[in-house]
């Protein structure tokens, strides 16, 4: 299933996509399941299907307004500097371990949306990157056990004002500025992608090719940061982690590409959609 979260007549909601019409389950769940955090939480996928089958209660899509696809995350978790690529153009060293940075949930927009330039800085960067979506929550997953613990993917774009990101050695004021981190159109639900499926991402601003790279790449895997996260805090269902970009970042190209109003970024991963976004001024 494509699993949305979104704006209808002014109340929140959640449903599935069927072509170009929106399944609402919260109409059926929301009673037991308020969003889509709780759905998950809930084990509820698989009643759901019957109603998506049947087509039932639907909205028509262009009169909904997407928001993020987690809108409410306890956690999101974000991994840094996770392809050798993106490594050698920071002039950085692979780390045994992976590299950890949070986003708050107020950073986030949903797909559609403007990205948003602040006042604050002219460098805003893309980073494409899949996110995960956990279904299952639990403490010291083993990576042998971390693919059930998923409950989808989606595509994220890890929107970065670099001054401000660079200002010390910890990263989150350029990682955390207001609607930068975008992420949808979707959560596809973790049974119809395989684990461990070589799922291929790439990054384009204005139609032009930026970025583009196999989840084979990644120096730590999924289940690796499943297993490393979950180490030193519970993971709970709708917590998410966005695994890492590629090398061809803006900021260590020469010259300098940033984002800027008027530009077209999107994220395409094969296995998942394309997230599409604007940019303008704040």
């Amino acid at each position: 299933m494509r699993l949305i979260s979104y704006q209808y007549n002014g109340q929140d909601g959640y449903g599935a996509l069927v072509g170009d019409r929106v399944v609402d389950l919260h109409a059926v769940f929301g009673a037991q399941a308020p969003d889509l955090k709780a759905f998950i939480a809930a084990g509820l996928a698989s009643q759901a299907a019957a109603h998506v089958e049947a087509a039932r209660a639907t909205l028509p899509l262009s009169e909904v307004t997407l928001l993020p696809v987690i809108p409410n995350p306890g956690k999101i978790f974000c991994i840094g500097l996770n392809y050798g690529e993106h490594i050698r153009e920071t002039g950085k060293t692979e780390t045994e371990k992976p590299v950890i940075f949070l986003r708050v949930a107020d950073s986030q927009l949903a797909h559609g949306e403007d990205i948003v330039r602040p006042q604050a800085s002219e460098r805003l960067d893309y980073e494409g990157e899949i996110a995960i979506v956990i279904g299952k929550g639990g403490r010291h997953i083993s990576e042998a056990d971390s693919w059930s613990h998923i409950a989808g993917y989606s595509c994220y774009n890890d929107g970065s004002v670099r001054d401000w990101q660079l200002h010390t050695s910890q990263w989150a004021p350029g990682k955390n500025f207001w609607k930068t981190g975008a992420f949808g159109p979707w959560m596809v639900t973790a049974d119809e992608i395989a684990p461990d499926q070589k799922m291929t991402l790439v990054t384009r601003l204005n139609g032009q090719e930026m970025q583009r790279a196999t989840t084979d790449m990644m120096v730590h895997s999924i289940p690796a940061q499943i297993a490393y996260i979950s180490t030193f805090i519970p993971l709970e269902p709708g917590d998410v982690i966005v695994t890492g970009t590629p090398g061809g970042v803006g900021n260590k190209r020469t010259p300098p590409v940033f984002m800027k109003p008027g530009d077209v970024c999107e994220i395409e991963v094969d296995a998942i959609g394309v997230l599409r976004n604007g940019i303008r001024d704040e």
